[in-house]
C-alpha cells in the first residue's frame, strides 16, 4: 500500500467515529476542547489497537490462504464499505434519542470500541498484504483522534445529516481501496 492508500484507509476508518462524535458533540450544550480532546484520545487509541489485533489474527492464518489473500482483502473491504453505506442511511428517519449532558468514560470506551470493529476486520485483511501494520494502525488512530476531536466541536452546528454522509463516503472509499487491491493483484498475474 502506498501513502495515499494508507491515508485514505485511515480517513475511511475514522468516518464512523466522526459520525458518532458529531452525535456526541450535538448532545453537549457547549462542547469544550477538553471534552473533545478526551473523546478523540479514547476513540483514537481504541481505533489504533483494533487493526493490530485483527492483523495478528490474520497473520496467523496467512500461510494457509496466500493464493487468494487479495480476494479476502477485497471481500472484507467490500462488505465493510457496503455496511457503512447502508448503515449511514438505515436510520435516517428514526427519532432522535435523548442523550446525556456529560459523557462518561465507559460510555466513550463502549462507543469507541463499537466504531472500531471495522478496523479490526480491516486489520485481518491487511495481514495478507505487504504493509507496515504499525504505520497503518498509527495512521488510523491519529486520523480518528483528529476526526473525533473536530466532530465533537462541530457536532451542534452540523447535526446528524453530515455524520451520515461522512460515513457513507467512508464506506465508498473502503470499497474503492478493496477494488484497487484486487485490480493490482489480478493485473500482475
Amino acid at each position: 500500500m502506498n501513502a495515499a492508500s494508507v491515508t485514505l484507509l485511515a480517513l475511511a476508518m475514522s468516518t464512523d467515529a466522526f459520525a458518532a462524535a458529531i452525535g456526541k458533540g450535538s448532545a453537549l450544550v457547549k462542547p469544550r476542547w477538553s471534552e473533545a480532546v478526551r473523546t478523540g484520545l479514547i476513540f483514537g487509541v481504541i481505533e489504533a489497537i483494533t487493526p493490530l489485533v485483527g492483523w495478528a489474527l490474520g497473520y496467523a492464518a496467512a500461510d494457509y490462504v496466500k493464493s487468494w489473500d487479495h480476494w479476502i482483502a477485497f471481500v472484507l473491504l467490500l462488505v465493510l464499505g457496503l455496511r457503512m453505506v447502508v448503515g449511514a442511511f438505515q436510520h435516517a428517519d428514526a427519532p432522535e434519542m435523548s442523550k446525556p449532558a456529560r459523557h462518561g468514560f465507559w460510555l466513550l470506551v463502549a462507543t469507541g470500541f463499537a466504531t472500531s470493529i471495522d478496523a479490526m476486520a480491516v486489520g485481518v485483511g491487511l495481514a495478507f498484504l505487504d504493509v507496515n501494520i504499525t504505520v497503518v494502525a498509527l495512521s488510523i488512530g491519529f486520523a480518528t483522534f483528529a476526526m473525533v476531536t473536530l466532530g465533537v466541536m462541530v457536532g451542534r452546528l452540523l447535526g446528524h445529516i453530515t455524520g451520515r454522509w461522512a460515513e457513507a463516503v467512508g464506506g465508498l472509499v473502503l470499497i474503492a481501496i478493496g477494488s484497487l487491491i484486487l485490480y493490482e493483484h489480478l493485473s500482475v498475474a
